[in-house]
């Protein structure tokens, strides 16, 4: 581990240990933006992990940003995070300067249509997109959409019509309108493909999951040890002990191969690693969140209890930015593209 990992490892461990609440999620779900903890986030650099330093950034890697982002999955952080990242990521390798406060990514759906039109020496962006995380609490918009053959990336201010919506987990999930608002808009980085957006929100989710299994983990065998039935604790039963060690055998999966599609980030095209985290990430999650609420029985349910606001957030984040049937396909048909016979070498040079 280099030392700007180290650094932020140190850093988000005791800002998210120390800020992010029972008190602080629940308001969060009731809809109050936590300022203070942005304002903690924003001040210490880890929103732009990967701009580089020239820009205002840490000028790190994939790798430096999965240490903060699977930390805000571990702790439930009750904000757009992992957006801002990905969506400064890409202003930045578009030439574009990257806003100060919070930022979205769109479109986060693949079938959802956001156009760049030219108007003038400038553009507009016209559409709707459904499900944007935080749409309605981020300060700006960063969408890819393909225009005059290239994709491009643009920077729109939150002037949408917005719709108010929520997942699992009451975060903000809202549909915005864009009726020829003006952007400030440069081509894509060399190598980000039209879905960049689709595509690396799938990679931050992965990171974030494989944080929330981490801490199902702890927790599950913590309480295991703690809970006393027939005058012992139940981690000393059998079946107890071999639930416990297969969410171990799954958090230990999804984290590697979330941190596999991280470098695989940083060496360039990583659409069939990206692809296959969030499909192993995905199932996972399903495996590893029924055991933890088996392992605390009817209070991991209770809105008292803690476990719930993280296996709430695994079940929607599953789903976001494509579920494991839709990356699946995708790992399908790249490797029918590719043929039988370039399958092996294609695995072994990754």
């Amino acid at each position: 581990m280099n030392e700007l990992r180290t650094i932020l490892g140190d850093v988000v461990t005791r800002l998210f240990t120390d800020l992010v609440t029972k008190d602080l999620l629940e308001s969060a779900e009731r809809g109050e933006w936590p300022a203070a903890l942005w304002q903690a986030v924003e001040e210490n650099g880890l929103t732009l992990p990967l701009v580089a330093e020239s820009k205002g950034g840490a000028g790190g890697t994939w790798d430096d940003a999965f240490v903060v982002i699977r930390a805000a999955g571990r702790h439930a952080v009750p904000l757009p995070l992992a957006e801002t990242i990905v969506g400064s990521w890409l202003l930045s390798g578009a030439g574009l300067d990257v806003p100060s406060g919070p930022l979205t990514i769109a479109p986060a759906r693949r079938d959802d249509s956001l156009r760049l039109v030219r108007a003038g020496s400038s553009w507009e962006l016209r559409g709707s997109a459904a499900r944007v995380p935080w749409g309605g609490a981020a300060e700006h918009v960063v969408v890819v959409a393909e225009a005059e053959g290239r994709p491009m990336v643009a920077l729109a201010a939150r002037g949408a019509v917005v719709t108010r919506d929520q997942n699992l987990a009451r975060e903000p999930r809202d549909t915005l309108v864009f009726e020829g608002s003006p952007v400030a808009a440069a081509p894509a980085a060399r190598g980000a493909p039209a879905n960049a957006v689709w595509l690396y929100g799938a990679l931050a989710r992965s990171a974030q999951m494989a944080g929330g299994l981490d801490y199902l983990l702890r927790q599950a065998s913590q309480y295991a040890t703690e809970r006393r039935q027939f005058g012992k604790p139940i981690g000393s039963f059998q079946v107890i002990q071999q639930n416990l060690a297969v969410l171990a055998g799954h958090t230990a999966a999804a984290g590697t191969a979330a941190a596999n599609a991280f470098r695989a980030a940083d060496r360039g095209d990583a659409a069939f690693e990206i692809a296959a985290a969030k499909v192993r990430v995905g199932e996972a999650v399903g495996v590893g969140a029924s055991i933890a609420h088996q392992t605390h029985g009817a209070i991991g349910f209770t809105y008292e209890h803690a476990l719930q606001f993280v296996t709430r957030r695994l079940w929607s984040w599953r789903a976001e930015f494509g579920g494991e049937g839709d990356w699946a396909v995708e790992l399908g048909r790249a490797v029918a593209e590719r043929g039988a016979d370039a399958l092996w070498p294609h695995l072994t040079a990754r």
